[in-house]
């Protein structure tokens, strides 16, 4: 897809760095903000908002039309693909997601090789609407979450604290584990693919849960299914944005950001400065990497952290952000004074 040279955050992406840093948040649309929450009472469920083209685009542009973020992220969630693939998945208020449990080969032959993305034709309908509606200079992002990290959730049925079930089944039943993985980077791609030619203008693919694997599990369930993915949408696109964010991958950033292919990667707030300047920025843009919790803290504190993060990256390419999303309890006037202090 032809890129418009006037994005700053499509610029980044490109190649040259940018005199202001381009700036938007992870979980930019939600709770954080009022009317946010209004919209979401009127939809009902999380699945129902994300279901509703209308209502996904509108709180998709809430945070645009509030903070004039140089980039909007498509609302939706990580969980759509074993949605579209005939799985269970269902958001239990207060608990987060449930999904029947893939939790022995017998239940992993049972799994759908291909999705039916006519389930997925609101996300590519609200991205559609966005992007009629967003001003030509601010970018549009879709997305997906990671084989591994997705994968976590289809065989536990749910979030663990160290996905533990993935983990062992990974070393049980590796072949089986396989499949899983194998089916979901095949579905990414033509799922990414789809919100390409709905509109976006990048991507970024979610690996929550990369850092909770051992540097020879993250190569084999990390790297490779990613970099499958990237290889699979250039194919197509073959100047295709992608951004990877394998949270709390640290030292393994470098061969991540070497394998993969992708032009940016994202980085939580425990990644050391110099280490990522001298090996990550040096060959691709990075994105991050503001503590949420400082977000919620405001005052001298968030004005120190800011200076911070603009001192360690914003001499190479890169995107302001924070190191993983938004929390609810952020104080907006926070957001506001975040923005003013990046911006000048």
């Amino acid at each position: 897809m032809p890129q418009s040279a006037t994005k700053p955050f499509i610029d980044v992406l490109s190649g040259p760095r940018q005199v202001v840093p381009p700036i938007w948040m992870m979980r930019q649309a939600g709770r954080y903000l009022p009317e946010y929450r209004e919209v979401r009472a009127k939809a009902g469920g999380f699945l129902d908002l994300c279901f509703n083209p209308e209502l996904a685009a509108e709180v998709t542009l809430q945070p645009i039309r509030r903070f004039g973020f140089d980039a909007a992220i498509i609302f939706s969630d990580i969980l759509l693909i074993p949605y579209a693939l005939g799985r269970s998945v269902r958001f239990e208020v207060g608990e987060g997601p449930r999904l029947e449990p893939l939790d022995d080969p017998a239940k992993v032959a049972t799994l759908a090789k291909h999705a039916d993305f006519g389930k997925l034709a609101p996300v590519f309908e609200a991205l559609k609407i966005v992007r009629s509606a967003l001003d030509p200079k601010i970018a549009l992002i879709g997305f997906c979450g990671a084989p591994w990290t997705v994968a976590t959730y289809m065989v536990a049925g749910q979030g663990t604290p160290d996905q533990a079930p993935a983990r062992m089944m990974a070393y049980r039943h590796p072949e089986a584990f396989a499949a899983i993985i194998d089916v979901l980077v095949e579905n990414s791609i033509e799922y990414l693919l789809a919100q390409l030619a709905a509109g976006a203008n990048a991507l970024q693919i979610f690996d929550t849960w990369a850092g909770v694997l051992p540097p020879s599990e993250f190569a084999r369930w990390s790297v490779e299914p990613t970099r499958r993915i990237v290889e699979g949408v250039r194919a197509k696109v073959p100047d295709a944005k992608i951004i990877g964010f394998p949270r709390g991958a640290g030292a393994q950033l470098p061969g991540f950001v070497e394998a993969s292919g992708v032009n940016a990667v994202s980085i939580d707030w425990t990644a050391e400065p110099a280490f990522i300047r001298e090996r990550v920025q040096s060959k691709v843009a990075v994105q991050g990497n503001l503590d949420p919790l400082v977000l919620i803290t405001g005052g001298a504190a968030l004005d120190r952290a800011v200076d911070d993060t603009l001192a360690n990256f914003a001499q190479g390419r890169f995107i302001f952000n924070l190191g993983h999303g938004i929390q609810p309890e952020t104080p907006i006037a926070h957001v506001e004074q975040m923005l003013k202090r990046v911006r000048g």
